[in-house]
């Protein structure tokens, strides 16, 4: 018996079912085994890898930074053992807690704690870096209560140290962690979260040379995040230290002149604010560079505490200011020098003319009066430079006229950075014209504004770095001066002044800076018996208070070229012939050591007088043949 076509197609739709099912499963079963297979053999090594990998936390390994050494192969910045500790990375809640039980070790507060969660919010999956300055005594607590701490490991590493202090900070800087800001930048874009770069001085401006490129070393730790071991370091990649900077410093002068500085505290009664440079005119090499008052930079190692950031920040002193070459002030009768070469290389004056109006104590022009310091007679260039005549440098300046004065100032390179190696140093100012004063002063200087520029007051303010260096010229035979360096590289080293004078010329305004510095001079009692000495001294208006003194110096064996063009400023300071023995003392001191003589503490009148000890004469008047004999001028005030 046949039976109906609806039961014989439903037998048929589930024969067909049961077969599509069955191909189904097989199907299923062959993808399973497959991907058995590749999981258990193709690919076995791969997932081993990956499961190795989730065990194992790269820890940076911090490269050691190159030393820098001064010109003597003194060390300037180098490396010590340091102790870093760390924590394994958790939930922000686990970290709290792990935190906390480290605060009463490491002498965390509330502040530090946040600090760490922010520092592990950047890189939530490396470990977290707690402390980078632990004390031995911190780090063998932790070590003798190891099982206490199993996510905590405890890292050695090349700490920076500045043997010499705060007398090198405004150089060499200090370093710490790269910042969020500092990452989003072109020159660091390479770098990572973590990584320890210079943050100013010679620390940032030869970062790349320095720092070296940090390694990666492994840790394995369990699925709670413990940790088991630290691989071997043939199992990472290894740190390329940075290499070694040598400086033209003198450290001996530098921290010596650090003590001049106290010795200038001492004598005003007061807290003091300047600067000093000192560079050697054949190579373009600074010597000193000195900013007071200082600061530690040991400080900002591993980080400085808000505490001790805070003091710094607020002291009236403003420590943290570079004021060797982040500074500027009005150089006063200091700038009378290279007006001088200015006006010999124009050919409108002479050396032995006498200008036409006597200094009666000041002197009038298109309805400006302006005064001298004092009254000094008929002037000549070299009575008018040992005198620091204000009347006669009003004439020459005159004679130049605005204009041309301050086309061939910037010619001669008078404003602007020096070029300096170093990231603090802000531009001089000198301006380019007329037009530039007015762009900077809101209306168009008078002629007579040629008065003010001509002793260096006015639109004119330069930094003692600046001031050493417009100065160069005159202690080379070219009249020329380089760029000033700090390091000891292959970096060019251009032109950076060009006086385009004679050396007849430059010897002309020697003599006149040696009667400075001799009997009748401004800063006779800072004359140097032992070498030739030269000098100038510069006493600016401050409309804040006390003028500020300044004096710049040149040394070198009596039988020789300069070796040393020293500049010293003392803010609020008085007269440059109150600060000319300070840069006296440290001409003597690197002259003497330079050349294997005995250092005498205090070499000049000034300082003898102060004291109390047996003071040397005066060194004698100096005369000149081409000066006309029995010319007037007035006796010379040490206060000029």
């Amino acid at each position: 018996m046949y039976g109906s076509p609806r039961v014989e197609q439903t037998r048929g739709w589930r024969a067909s079912r049961g077969r599509l099912a069955r191909v189904a499963l097989v199907v299923v079963l062959s993808g399973l085994l497959s991907a058995l297979y590749i999981l258990q053999v193709e690919a076995a090594d791969e997932y081993a890898l990956v499961a190795r990998q989730n065990r194992l936390r790269p820890v940076p390994v911090r490269a050691p930074r190159g030393t820098i050494y001064d010109r003597h192969g003194q060390v300037v910045a180098e490396n010590v053992v340091g102790y870093e500790v760390q924590i394994m990375p958790a939930p922000e809640d686990s970290l709290r807690a792990r935190i906390a039980r480290l605060a009463p070790v490491l002498g965390l507060d509330s502040l530090g704690t946040e600090n760490i969660l922010r520092r592990w919010s950047r890189q939530r999956h490396l470990p977290v870096t707690v402390t980078r300055d632990a004390s031995p005594v911190a780090v063998a607590r932790l070590e003798e209560r190891r099982r206490d701490y199993p996510e905590v490991m405890v890292n050695e590493y090349p700490k920076r140290q500045y043997s010499a202090g705060a007398a090198v900070s405004n150089i060499v800087g200090y370093v710490a962690e790269i910042s969020a800001g500092e990452l989003e930048t072109e020159r660091f874009a390479d770098y990572e979260q973590g990584r320890w770069i210079g943050k100013t001085g010679l620390e940032l401006e030869y970062e790349e040379l320095l720092g070296g490129e940090p390694g990666v070393r492994y840790l394995e730790i369990d699925a709670r995040g413990r940790i088991e071991s630290l691989l071997p370091e043939e199992l990472g990649i290894p740190p390329i230290p940075g290499r070694d900077l040598h400086l033209y410093l003198d450290l001996d002068l530098q921290r010596f002149v650090a003590e001049l500085f106290g010795d200038a505290e001492e004598f005003f009664g007061r807290p003091v604010r300047g600067g000093f440079a000192a560079i050697d005119p054949q190579t373009g090499g600074v010597l000193a560079l000195y900013s007071h008052p200082t600061y530690d930079p040991n400080l900002f190692v591993g980080g400085i505490d808000q505490e001790s950031y805070d003091r710094l920040r607020e002291d009236p002193g403003i420590p943290l200011l570079d004021r060797a070459s982040g500074t500027r002030q009005p150089p006063g009768s200091t700038f009378k020098l290279p007006v001088a070469a200015m006006a010999l290389h124009l050919g409108v004056i002479t050396p032995e003319e006498y200008m036409p109006i006597a200094c009666s104590g000041g002197m009038a022009y298109q309805g400006r009066y302006a005064r001298c310091w004092n009254v000094h007679g008929r002037q000549n260039l070299r009575l008018g430079l040992r005198n620091s005549c204000d009347v006669y440098f009003y004439q020459v300046g005159i004679r130049i006229g605005l204009r041309r004065y301050l086309e061939e100032g910037t010619k001669m390179g008078l404003g602007g950075r020096t070029g300096l190696d170093l990231p603090t140093e802000i531009a001089s100012i000198f301006p380019s014209s007329p037009e530039d004063m007015e762009r900077r002063l809101g209306y168009f200087p008078p002629e007579n504004e040629i008065m003010s520029l001509s002793i260096g007051q006015g639109l004119v303010t330069l930094s003692p770095l600046k001031t050493a260096q417009v100065l160069v010229p005159i202690a080379r035979a070219d009249a020329r001066a380089l760029e000033p360096r700090l390091a000891q590289t292959d970096r060019p080293q251009p032109i950076a002044n060009d006086f385009r004078i004679s050396k007849e010329q430059v010897d002309i305004l020697r003599e006149g800076m040696r009667m400075v510095t001799s009997a009748g001079g401004t800063a006779a009692l800072t004359g140097l018996l032992g070498w030739d000495f030269m000098g100038k001294t510069g006493t600016a208006q401050n409309s804040q208070g006390d003028d500020h003194g300044w004096f710049v110096g040149i040394g070198g064996p009596k039988d020789g070229p300069p070796e040393i063009v020293a500049a010293i400023l003392i803010e609020a300071g008085l007269g440059g012939s109150d600060v000319s023995g300070w840069v006296g003392n440290a001409v003597n001191f690197y002259l003497s050591r330079k050349h294997g003589k005995e250092f005498v503490r205090y070499a000049t009148p000034r300082e003898r007088y102060r004291q109390g000890l047996g003071a040397w004469a005066v060194p004698a008047p100096v005369h000149y043949d081409n000066l006309i004999p029995g010319g007037p001028s007035a006796a010379a005030d040490p206060e000029g």
